[in-house]
């Protein structure tokens, strides 16, 4: 296992981009932050519609650029598109969390969760 990709190392990076976003929440409440200068805080700034606007935007940036890749028989460059792509949109999702006062923690402990589950079961049982 390549340090890349063992979980601590993944779980600790996670944390500290969600406590980046958290302090520049936090920062930007107490008219610290300046939204000219941190995008972060001009996100914020912007409220709700415009972080899920943003989320829209990346996913549909994030379906194209998986396209792109398919056709592209998945070349290296076409792939860093892609990584980049989904880092983007993972940022944009750690941003929407921050706002709502949940953390990727949450989401992780949702994932545990469900593991095990088959997806069709699982869905199921949001409807009733």
């Amino acid at each position: 296992m390549t340090e890349q990709t063992k979980p601590n190392n993944n779980m600790d990076a996670i944390k500290r981009l969600a406590d980046v976003v958290d302090a520049r929440r936090a920062d930007f409440l107490a008219g610290k932050a300046n939204p000219d200068v941190s995008y972060i805080a001009k996100l914020f700034s912007k409220g709700d519609d415009a972080i899920l606007k943003k989320i829209g935007e990346e996913a549909a940036e994030t379906v194209m650029a998986a396209k792109d890749s398919r056709f592209a028989n998945l070349a290296p460059e076409m792939q860093s598109k892609l990584v980049g792509e989904i880092a983007d949109l993972w940022f944009h999702c750690f941003v929407a969390l921050s706002q709502f006062n949940l953390r990727p923690e949450d989401v992780i402990a949702e994932l545990e969760r469900r593991e095990g589950v088959s997806g069709i079961a699982e869905k199921a049982a949001r409807k009733s």
